[in-house]
C-alpha cells in the first residue's frame, strides 16, 4: 500500500512536470519529484545504506534545484513573466549584448546567465558528470523505482527541460556549449566506470548516466528532436533491462553481485531473451531502436564541424565501444560464465512468473 501510496505521488508530481506551461509550475513538479524520489529510494528504511543513498540523493538534487530556482527567477527579472510562450516570444529582443546582469563588478549575457543557471538544475537532476553520484546509490531501492527513476521518468526531466526551453538556449551559443561539452563527458565518464562494477543494477545505472549524456549533447547540438526521440526509446530498453535484472535477482534470492552468478541461462531462458534484446538495443545494434537514435545523435554530431561537434562525436564514439562491452561483460557474466552460486539458490532458481512476465513482453516490443 505505500509503495503504490509513493508511485502515484511520482506519477502525480512527473505529470505536473510535463504539463506545466510556465516555469512555476514545471519548478513545482520538479520539487515533487525530487521529494518523491526520496521516498522512494528510502522505501526499505531500516537498510542503512538506503537511508545514506536516499539523504545523498535529496542533498545533490538540492544543488541542481538551486541552479534551477537561480534560473527561474533571472526569467522573472529580465522577462517579467514566468510563462513559456511569453518568454519564447521576447527572447529575441533581449538577446542582444547591452542586456546583461552585472555581477562583482563584471557584466554577464542576460541569456547565457540564465541558460547556464537552468542547465545545472538539469546537470542535477539529469546525474550528469559533476552530480552524477546519486544516480549509482539510488539502487538501493525496489527495482521498479530504479526502473521509473532511473530508466523513464526523473532523470529524463532535465533533458525534457532542456528541450522545453529550446528557444531560450538557442540565443545563447555559449550555453549550448558548454551543454555539448558536458554531455559528451559524461557520457564518456559513466561508460568508462561502468565497465569497472560488479553490482547488477549499478552497471545498469552508469549505462542510464552514459545515454542522458547523450541526450545532454544531442540537445547541446541543438537537435531537441533527436534527443527526446532517444529519451523515449531508453525509457524503453532502460526499463526492460531493470525490470529483467529484477527478475534475475529475485530468482538469485536477492543477490545482486554478478560475480556469484553464472549459467543461468539455461535456468531463466525468457529473462534471458529478454535482456539480451534489451542489451541489443542500448549497445546500438542496426534494426533496433537505440540504434536508431543513437546513431543519428553520432551523425548530427560528425556534421556540426564545429570543435565542440567533433568533441562530441569522438567521445561518443569511444563510448558507444565501451557500452557494448560492459553489456556483454553483464550479460557474460550473469548468464553464460560458469555458476559460481550456491546450490541452493540453483537449486531454487524459477523463471519469471506470468504476472512478472507481461510488462517484459510488452517493453520488448517496444525495444525491438
Amino acid at each position: 500500500p505505500r509503495f503504490m501510496c509513493y508511485l502515484s505521488i511520482f506519477t502525480f508530481f512527473m505529470l505536473m512536470l510535463v504539463t506545466g506551461d510556465n516555469f512555476i509550475q514545471l519548478f513545482l513538479g520538479w520539487e515533487g519529484v525530487g521529494l518523491a524520489s526520496y521516498l522512494l529510494i528510502n522505501f526499505w528504511f531500516t537498510r542503512l545504506q538506503a537511508n545514506k543513498a536516499a539523504i545523498k540523493a535529496m542533498l545533490v538534487n538540492r544543488v541542481g534545484d538551486f541552479g534551477l530556482a537561480l534560473g527561474i527567477m533571472g526569467c522573472f527579472t529580465i522577462f517579467q513573466t514566468v510563462d513559456f510562450s511569453t518568454i519564447f516570444a521576447r527572447a529575441s529582443a533581449f538577446s542582444e549584448p547591452h542586456h546583461y546582469f552585472i555581477f562583482c563588478n563584471m557584466r554577464f549575457h542576460a541569456i547565457t546567465i540564465i541558460c547556464i543557471l537552468l542547465f545545472i538544475g538539469a546537470v542535477g537532476k539529469s546525474a550528469q558528470i559533476g552530480l552524477h553520484t546519486w544516480l549509482p546509490d539510488a539502487m538501493e531501492g525496489p527495482t521498479p523505482v530504479s526502473a521509473l527513476i532511473h530508466a523513464a521518468t526523473m532523470v529524463t526531466a532535465g533533458v525534457f527541460m532542456i528541450a522545453r526551453c529550446s528557444p531560450l538556449f538557442e540565443y545563447s551559443p555559449t550555453a549550448l556549449i558548454v551543454i555539448t561539452f558536458v554531455g559528451a563527458m559524461t557520457s564518456f565518464f559513466a561508460a568508462t566506470t561502468g565497465i569497472l562494477q560488479n553490482d547488477l543494477k549499478r552497471v545498469i545505472a552508469y549505462s542510464t548516466c552514459s545515454q542522458l549524456g547523450y541526450m545532454i549533447f544531442a540537445c547541446g547540438i541543438s537537435n531537441y528532436s533527436v534527443s527526446v526521440f532517444h529519451l523515449m526509446n531508453h525509457a524503453f530498453f532502460k526499463a526492460l533491462l531493470f525490470l529483467s535484472a529484477g527478475s534475475v535477482i529475485h530468482a538469485m534470492s536477492d543477490e545482486q553481485d554478478m560475480r556469484k552468478m553464472g549459467g543461468l541461462a539455461s535456468l531463466l531462458p525468457f529473462t534471458y531473451a529478454m535482456m539480451l534484446i534489451g542489451s541489443l538495443s542500448l549497445i546500438g545494434f542496426p534494426f533496433c531502436t537505440g540504434f536508431y537514435s543513437k546513431d543519428v545523435i553520432l551523425e548530427l554530431a560528425y556534421t556540426k564541424y564545429t570543435i565542440s561537434g567533433n568533441f562530441a562525436f569522438w567521445l561518443g564514439s569511444v563510448s558507444v565501444f565501451f557500452t557494448s562491452y560492459y553489456s556483454f561483460r553483464l550479460l557474460f557474466l550473469t548468464f553464460l560464465a560458469p555458476t559460481n552460486s550456491f546450490k541452493r539458490d540453483i537449486l531454487g532458481c524459477h523463471d519469471a512468473p506470468i504476472l512478472m512476465a507481461i510488462p517484459l513482453i510488452f517493453l520488448a516490443f517496444g525495444s525491438i
